[in-house]
């Protein structure tokens, strides 16, 4: 009498994809992160060495692999970042560094790093303000044909990441915004000024990702969002030239108050407000009269 026949994976070292993804995307599911079936597949897919898209072509994983995945999946169910649990950040064409002590980039950012690189000519100066994990000085550096790019950053935590990521395609300066004397040897002198300040209001809700992983400094921006977007404002009149140009990134409760602080300087001309992909208010920008 023959018994019934034996699974294919028996005695093998080796389990389906697919189970382990549905049961990664429960997790995930149950820890209330916001998108648990991309995670999961992006976890895989950085377990196994592949692009997203190839792990329709993959049945069976190791079950070493099986077991890596599994928990990088608790740690995502921790709600530690995924940059943080992948080690990257994607941005525009850019793969980034991150981990602790850096703010993630996020994808509205790159909104207002492509405006910037729309009005980089060959040859310009353009300075990236609270640049952070140098997304955007990156962005225009490796996109636009820049004569000089320089990121700036006063965090030591981010400039450690900053400079491991520009790996000399830009200037590293360790300046805070706030300082008068911050980059006087360009006063007058940038032709794009680009800025993703901290500007969430204090007490702003936030996901759990962002309280217990972004340093707080790179997030909140005083009572009001503003107190590190004021003197931007202010820096970025005085370092470019007539005719430059300058974008800051802003919260979207903010989408009056950023244009208003940009007219109010009294340097500024063809202020305009835009909005992310998301249709909220997200970033401002103004020229140099």
């Amino acid at each position: 009498m023959t018994g019934a026949p034996e699974h294919p994976l028996a005695g093998t070292d080796r389990t389906p994809l697919a189970a382990e993804l549905r049961a990664a995307t429960s997790t995930l599911v149950d820890a209330q992160v916001a998108s648990p079936r991309v995670d999961a597949e992006l976890l895989a897919a950085h377990v196994l060495g592949v692009g997203r898209g190839r792990l329709a072509l993959i049945d069976t994983i190791r079950a070493a692999e099986a077991g890596r995945l599994r928990a990088l999946v608790a740690r995502r169910a921790a709600r530690e970042p995924l940059q943080h649990v992948l080690g990257t950040a994607a941005f525009r064409h850019l793969e980034l560094a991150v981990g602790p002590g850096v703010f993630v980039p996020r994808p509205e950012t790159e909104l207002l790093a492509g405006w910037g690189i729309e009005h980089t000519a060959p040859g310009a100066t353009v300075v990236d303000l609270c640049s952070g994990t140098g997304a955007i000085a990156l962005a225009v550096a490796t996109e636009a044909r820049p004569g000089r790019v320089v990121a700036v950053e006063r965090s030591p935590e981010a400039l450690a990441w900053l400079r491991r990521n520009v790996d000399g395609r830009a200037e590293v300066v360790a300046g805070d915004v706030t300082d008068p004397d911050l980059l006087a040897g360009l006063t007058g002198a940038v032709d794009v000024v680009l800025c993703n300040p901290p500007y969430v209001p204090a007490g702003t809700p936030v996901p759990p990702e962002v309280s217990g992983h972004d340093p707080a400094a790179a997030v909140f921006g005083g009572p009001d969002g503003l107190d590190v977007v004021r003197p931007v404002v202010a820096l970025a009149a005085r370092l470019l030239r007539p005719g430059g140009v300058v974008g800051i990134e802003h919260d979207d409760t903010q989408g009056d108050a950023v244009p208003a602080l940009l007219r109010a300087d009294g340097r500024f001309g063809e202020v305009a407000a835009h909005r992310d992909l998301a249709g909220r208010p997200r970033w401002a920008t103004a020229r140099r009269a």
